[in-house]
């Protein structure tokens, strides 16, 4: 029996067929997906069916190069071609100059940091949820997270991420985590003494709805950090490898509103592969680095070969094709042609991340008219939409969309009023 066809001038009109096996097939904690999708190239994907999509959203943020784009491809067909996986009993070329390259593009290479590596953004943030308990004791026992923050489903992750729909389910979950207002500075700075070991955040919250906190609140929580020896972890598993215009969001004054502000550690994922599984957990100091001992933690497929090639070769291509250049200018670009838009009650973009927020609750069925349309995107809520396209994507094809946004609402509307009087 030959395998499925995934070609699309095979596979034909088959998409419902595929989803029929989907739905048997597949544990259903995603739901029902949109479409299957067989093929992409640059920004651009086909279903099943032969009908084209433009990307805005990247595999939630992780196609920071599109779609088969040639340097990652031969990147990852080299590497395969030469050594795939060989397990954390030995290391690796690509392994080790991945390692060096964070560490030189974070500023972290003069300060003794050094990186572990896993396979996702919750990976990672399970290393750094240990790394924080490393640092506690009997009496530095707690972990500060933050309201509206998105860490990943593992049990650990799990305990750091806000959401009550996420938690309640697994309850009880690893303790000793706090969770206090996004942004509110008082409240957070009060609440760090000596017995914290650790406050992590993300400078960008995408899960929410691409929101960044006020100036100067970064630099408020580094400050009471270092004064009373707790760590400071930023997840940019979103918001890293170039997506916010800087290599990591924390360095973007933009973000930060003021100066850049050095954590303790860092996480990484989503773009650090273009869609090459990986992970990373950066650590930005000699001490924070001894934290995590022989034995202590580990992976089997974490930092492999392929995936730190691919991880190298997304880097290159960054600076190769001035994407951290392209990508702060397409902010300003969306901000302009977004302005004035009936219903667009805000716009929020830092580089190529940007939520639009909408003054009615339709933000789901303008995904699903977009979708209709030609256009992927997801909404982080009922009022909004969040775009994270590839990094390569040009600002045209993002005018475009925008000027077919309110046709996109007005579809949106009438579907929700339709469905609402039926």
């Amino acid at each position: 029996m030959s395998a499925p066809s995934t070609d699309p001038d095979t596979v034909g009109t088959d998409g419902e067929e595929l989803m029929q096996r989907y739905r048997t097939a597949l544990t259903g904690v995603f739901g029902t997906p949109q479409r299957t999708l067989v093929r992409g190239e640059g920004v651009t994907v086909w279903d099943a069916d032969g009908h084209a999509y433009t990307d805005l959203m990247a595999g939630i943020a992780v196609n920071a190069l599109g779609h088969a784009h040639p340097r990652l491809v031969a990147a990852v067909t080299e590497q395969l071609s030469t050594l795939g996986h060989i397990s954390n009993f030995f290391t690796s070329v690509p392994q080790i100059q991945l390692a060096e390259r964070l560490l030189e593009l974070s500023g972290a290479q003069a300060t003794g940091g050094t990186v572990f590596f896993a396979n996702s953004g919750t990976e990672a943030n399970e290393a750094a949820f240990k790394l924080a308990r490393r640092h506690g004791d009997a009496t530095r026992h707690r972990i500060l997270a933050v309201e509206h923050a998105f860490h990943g489903r593992t049990m650990g992750a799990l305990a750091l991420t806000w959401k009550e729909q996420y938690r309640a389910p697994f309850a009880p979950l690893p303790g000793g985590v706090e969770h206090l207002p996004f942004g509110d500075q008082d409240a957070m700075v009060s609440a760090i003494d000596e017995t914290v070991a650790a406050v992590i955040l993300e400078p960008v919250q995408g899960e929410s709805g691409v929101n960044a906190s006020p100036a100067g609140y970064l630099e408020a929580v580094r400050e009471a950090c270092t004064r009373h020896g707790a760590l400071l972890i930023f997840d940019e598993v979103q918001s890293g490898m170039g997506r916010t215009g800087t290599w990591f969001a924390h360095q973007n004054t933009q973000v930060t509103g003021g100066a850049r502000v050095m954590p303790d550690a860092m996480t990484l994922a989503k773009g650090l592969g273009g869609g090459i599984p990986i992970g990373a957990l950066v650590c930005f100091t000699e001490a924070t680095s001894q934290l995590l001992t022989a034995g202590q933690h580990g992976t089997t497929f974490g930092g492999n070969p392929m995936a730190t090639a691919a991880g190298l070769a997304v880097i290159e291509t960054i600076e190769h094709d001035g994407l951290l250049e392209h990508v702060s200018e397409l902010a300003t670009a969306v901000c302009d042609a977004a302005s004035g838009i009936g219903h667009v009650q805000a716009v929020r973009a830092f580089g190529g991340l940007i939520g639009i927020d909408l003054d009615v609750e339709i933000a789901p069925a303008v995904v699903a008219a977009a979708l209709e349309a030609g256009w992927i995107i997801n909404a982080t809520g009922p009022h909004t939409l969040r775009l994270a396209p590839p990094l390569i994507i040009d600002a045209d094809t993002l005018r475009t969309f925008l000027q077919q946004l309110p046709a996109l609402i007005d579809r949106a509307l009438t579907a929700t009023e339709t469905k609402a009087s039926s």
